[in-house]
């Protein structure tokens, strides 16, 4: 089986570009949620380095979609990225941007495969009627420099693994299999505000509302909406809603 559009709406965020990026090609759908800049940039051909890095990891997943394991689909899509930045800034890795990944397959019968770095959300709507909800919340550290040692942790044992450039994080990743599908809905953690400010009671709520692009318009301008009057700073939204078929 493979994905076909219902929907996807991107909102940019405060204070920067849009870091966030979503696709789908054949039997695999992405979602990359770009992690801001902390650390000094390095000199990559984009508007920021995260949003660089975020349009070239889905254009990776897209060549190199295809029926082979997940972990093969997202270690491939790291190789092509880690070999880009070779050739534009060798071999560093510290200060080269990473992303918040969710890797959604699918096998002939509809069955998934949800692989996942961090904290982007998947929600899918099973044949058997029931909602599945795949995602986590990251407790991190809140001063500026406390989040800066965590990045230069990240992708080491003491720290989180993510989406960089290194190849060896997809078995890092989260797997979860779930049974046949007919509806997958793919968020950024700036999204997910939607459900963790209450505007859907949770993500059942969230799958029904996006399965329209008016609706997912609609949920996206209610949550922006709702920072501004509570003063919330908003993150780059991104949703994308997909069907088997």
């Amino acid at each position: 089986m493979k994905f076909t559009h219902v929907s996807r709406v991107q909102t940019e965020g405060d204070n920067h570009v849009m870091e966030d990026a979503c696709g789908y090609r054949a039997n695999a759908a992405w979602m990359i949620d770009g992690a801001t800049s902390l650390l000094d940039e390095l000199d990559l051909p984009g508007a920021s380095n995260p949003s660089w890095y975020a349009q070239v990891l889905g254009l990776a997943l897209a060549e190199s979609a295809g029926p082979q394991d997940p972990r093969a689909v997202l270690a491939a899509a790291l190789a092509k990225v880690d070999e880009l930045g070779h050739q534009l800034v060798g071999p560093e890795s510290q200060r080269f941007p990473s992303a918040a990944v969710s890797l959604v397959t699918t096998d002939d019968d509809g069955a998934l495969s949800v692989l996942s770095l961090a904290d982007c959300h998947v929600v899918a709507a099973l044949n058997d009627g029931e909602v599945r909800h795949v995602g986590q919340a990251l407790d991190g550290p809140s001063s500026r420099d406390e989040l800066r040692r965590a990045r230069l942790e990240r992708n080491t044992p003491e720290g989180v693994w993510v989406a960089r450039r290194e190849p060896a994080a997809a078995q890092h990743a989260r797997l979860v299999t779930l049974g046949p599908a007919h509806t997958v809905a793919l968020a950024s953690d700036g999204a997910w505000r939607a459900v963790d400010l209450g505007l859907v009671s949770g993500p059942a709520d969230f799958l029904e509302a996006v399965q329209t692009p008016m609706g997912a318009q609609e949920l996206m301008l209610m949550l922006r909406t709702t920072q501004d009057e509570i003063g919330e700073s908003a993150d780059d939204a991104s949703v994308l809603c997909v069907a088997l078929e």
